[in-house]
């Protein structure tokens, strides 16, 4: 069995040090924390939980396994244009977990909170004869009144993503063995978009104000996009040609232009999608020029319900299912 501390040896040893840069986690050696939001500010408060071999593989260096837990909390902050403030930490671990693979945990850890700007606040820990289960619950700050919400857009408003589409989800199916012949570098680029997404939070703090709704791509464009639409009760038409694609993705493509429907339902983007008014439109350039992040027009929002992918020809695409399913 690994060398293991105690529960208590562990949080003063690993987990500690983690909250140095903020007062209020009190060292993590009281009940709770004690917390403050900064003036003129509401806390935008998030939780995600992921479970070996259903979110990570399960093979990963742990410093990964951390970094991604902590950026899928970061992904839905940035979804609502806040800015990351805390975060707390609830661990379930198997007896195959000890020190030196928590050790690299929190490595992984402390180099995104120094990245991205956050910090430990509390959380528990305990033991299971399960999967390693891990859960973030994130808080971020953002000016009153002006959060970004998935059910406010307008008829009309364009939709827009950030970055490129499809990737993690492509990266999973490297993983397991469905897309093969690639070649390292596109193999290996889709493989770290999976393990290693990139929280847009510098999008989602500019176009506070600017968009009309927002949500992130966690589970699939198609269901995300179903979020906003019926949130604000309307219909969604995108443009399958217009969603943007990484070149290892298009490599997919080239060899199976099924894999669209892996694309676009199939989750793990941690991109953002938004709706804009036409109006704002010119604003956006500036935004991607500053955030150095692709910002991209593929469709818009109309009187209705649902929606619809249109597909090179003009009609309407059809896909098993939306997106990834939480059963």
């Amino acid at each position: 069995m690994p060398q293991q501390t105690g529960e208590f040896e562990r949080i003063a040893t690993f987990f500690a040090p983690l909250t140095e840069n903020i007062p209020g986690a009190l060292g993590l050696r009281d009940d709770a924390a004690v917390l403050e939001p900064s003036p003129g500010c509401d806390l935008v408060v998030t939780t995600d939980t992921i479970v070996e071999t259903v979110h990570f593989v399960g093979d990963e260096p742990a410093d990964l396994v951390a970094r991604k837990l902590l950026r899928v909390n970061l992904s839905d902050l940035a979804a609502m244009g806040a800015r990351p403030y805390a975060y707390t930490l609830n661990v379930a671990f198997p007896d195959k977990i000890g020190d030196a693979w928590l050790a690299d945990f929190v490595a992984g850890l402390a180099s995104d909170q120094k990245e991205f700007g956050i910090a430990l606040a509390g959380g528990d820990s305990v033991s299971t004869v399960g999967p390693v289960t891990l859960t973030i619950t994130a808080i971020g700050e953002v000016a009153s009144g002006t959060a970004l919400r998935r059910t406010t857009a307008q008829a009309d408003d364009l939709v827009y993503v950030t970055g490129t589409i499809g990737d993690g989800a492509l990266g999973l199916q490297v993983l397991r063995g469905g897309v093969t012949g690639l070649g390292p570098a596109f193999e290996e680029s889709l493989v770290t978009r999976y393990r290693l997404p990139q929280p847009r939070l510098g999008v989602g703090r500019a176009i506070c104000g600017i968009a009309s709704a927002a949500t992130d791509v966690s589970d699939g464009l198609v269901a995300d996009l179903g979020h906003i639409a019926d949130g604000s009760d309307l219909a969604v038409v995108i443009d399958a040609e217009q969603v943007p694609l990484s070149g290892a993705a298009h490599a997919v493509m080239a060899g199976d232009p099924a894999r669209l429907e892996t694309i676009l339902t199939g989750g793990d983007d941690y991109e953002l999608v938004f709706a804009v008014p036409p109006t704002e439109k010119g604003q956006l350039d500036a935004i991607a020029t500053e955030a150095g992040v692709a910002l991209t027009p593929i469709g818009s929002f109309e009187p209705g319900a649902g929606v619809r992918v249109r597909g090179p020809d003009g009609e309407d695409l059809e896909f098993q299912q939306a997106g990834y399913s939480h059963r």
